[in-house]
């Protein structure tokens, strides 16, 4: 009988949303091979991370149906245990690597597990357990204990060090918060904090990160008081995304990435290949996925049959929303390097599961949008 009731729900998954998934990460995968692709005398050979990734691009599949399939209200419970044992990953890698400068990943094999992905997951469930509750916007001690939520586990991966993961968990915990609402003196508050904010950055952040983090920034406001080494990456990403020009070079046909000139081609500026060979026609298309990717989201949010499916839904809106806002700004130059991956295009074990799973909750809202109705 449960399985039978689970065959008529899945006619209600939001197959949209999962149809612009696969076309992203079908683009990902054929951009990443053309990143790849290394040209010897007689042929061509490729890079490892391609097949890593079409392995990893399975295993998330395995994840999103996992996900979809799962009664996600379950996890309600179980959202405080997600996140102390996500900030232990954290706080452990501390103490297993003090020597190491970074401090990101647990090596296992041939691959790493990067539990900041997992913190980003254990965040919105917990936030999203307590915003469901009541009607009434959010007043100063709520607001206050749902900040520190995030806040924690973001100083953790700030101290990685990793900036960019750090100010996604807070941009996400943010939208979640004013999706939910809260009081006019809460978002007057707001406001002056981001009038003063270049202040707050100046004094308080810029002299506790490192070096070339602190050098990346100055770089972004100050190019010409910058070292060529801090702004080297940006520069290269827009003349690859320039020289694309208006129909691209050709699929496999790119010179900045296949003579090396575009550091991290396969992570966090893949968009940079895809736009030197596809041209602006071809980049322009691909924002117009990613917005209608959006859109499918907030579909699913917007027909949420419960409180805690619509708030989990908002935070993964926010979740893909900032990371393809600042992957896309940081390629163009219109805003700093973070180290932000873009979804699916990006080269990423732990993003490429993460991503998959949130989509997977995604369609479980949606399939059961009329079960969970509440008023």
């Amino acid at each position: 009988m449960t399985q039978g009731m689970e065959e008529r729900h899945i006619w209600k998954a939001n197959w949209a949303l999962l149809f612009f998934t696969v076309v992203l990460s079908v683009i990902g995968l054929l951009n990443l091979y053309s990143a790849s692709v290394i040209r010897l005398g007689e042929g061509i050979s490729l890079a490892p991370y391609f097949h890593r990734q079409c392995l990893w691009v399975g295993l998330g599949v395995l994840c999103m149906l996992g996900c979809m399939f799962l009664d996600y209200r379950r996890l309600i419970s179980s959202a405080e245990l997600f996140l102390i044992l996500s900030v232990a990953l954290l706080a452990a890698l501390f103490l297993l690597y003090p020597d190491n400068a970074i401090k990101r990943w647990y090596p296992l094999g041939a691959v790493n597990f990067q539990p900041s992905e997992a913190v980003k997951i254990s965040v919105m469930l917990l936030a999203a357990k307590m915003l469901s509750r009541g009607k009434n916007p959010l007043g100063w001690k709520e607001f206050g204990i749902i900040v520190c939520i995030g806040l924690v586990p973001a100083i953790l991966v700030l101290k990685q060090p990793d900036l960019g993961t750090a100010m996604i968990i807070m941009l996400i915990l943010g939208g979640m918060i004013l999706f939910r609402g809260v009081k006019v003196s809460i978002v007057k508050v707001g406001l002056v904090f981001l009038v003063f904010s270049p202040l707050a950055l100046a004094k308080l952040v810029l002299p506790n990160l490192l070096d070339y983090q602190r050098d990346r920034l100055i770089g972004f406001v100050s190019p010409d008081k910058a070292s060529p080494k801090s702004v080297y990456q940006s520069e290269q990403s827009k003349i690859a995304v320039g020289s694309g020009q208006i129909r691209g070079r050709g699929y496999l046909e790119g010179t900045q990435s296949k003579l090396r000139f575009i550091p991290a081609k396969h992570t966090d500026f893949a968009m940079a290949v895809f736009g030197e060979e596809w041209g602006f026609v071809g980049s322009v298309t691909l924002v117009v996925l990613f917005c209608i990717f959006l859109l499918s989201i907030y579909a699913t949010v917007s027909s949420a049959g419960d409180r805690f499916g619509g708030m989990l839904g908002a935070g993964i809106f926010f979740y893909f929303f900032w990371q393809v806002l600042i992957n896309m700004g940081m390629v163009l130059g219109i805003m700093p390097v973070v180290g932000i991956p873009l979804p699916f295009i990006s080269y990423g074990g732990s993003a490429t599961l993460v991503n998959f799973c949130m989509v997977g909750l995604l369609l479980n809202i949606s399939m059961h949008r009329y079960v969970f109705r509440v008023v």
